[in-house]
């Protein structure tokens, strides 16, 4: 069975930073691809980053190039979204995706998601 565990979120002034993690089970995390989405109050979900197994490719949302970054640590099966300059519509539900099944917007493992709330 695959799991995913979310952790890092908060609340946090316009601005500031955040690092999410995701860990993964070990028996898949080398072999796939995983993905960052997130959804708002309201909203649909929507993409936000990927990385390829290796870690050589990653794929951004156009709205948190140069502010997010994902990244691979393989050593600890877990993948990491740090997020910088930090805007009030940032604010949502993040999730954390694994085993791309259309690579970087579709996968077939979630986890249960962690909550970012940045204030004005």
């Amino acid at each position: 069975q695959v799991q995913l565990v979310e952790s890092g979120g908060g609340l946090v002034q316009a601005g500031g930073s955040l690092r999410l993690s995701c860990a993964v089970s070990r028996h898949i995390f080398n072999t796939v691809a995983m993905g960052w989405f997130r959804q708002a109050p309201g909203k649909e979900r929507e993409f936000v980053a990927a990385i390829s197994p290796s870690g050589i490719s990653t794929y951004y949302q156009d709205s948190v190039k140069g502010r997010f970054t994902i990244s691979r640590g393989n050593a600890k099966n877990t993948v990491y979204l740090s997020m910088n300059s930090l805007k009030p519509e940032d604010t949502a539900v993040y999730y954390c995706a694994a085993e791309a099944t259309n690579w970087p917007y579709e996968y077939d493992y979630w986890g249960q998601g962690t909550q970012v709330t940045v204030s004005s």
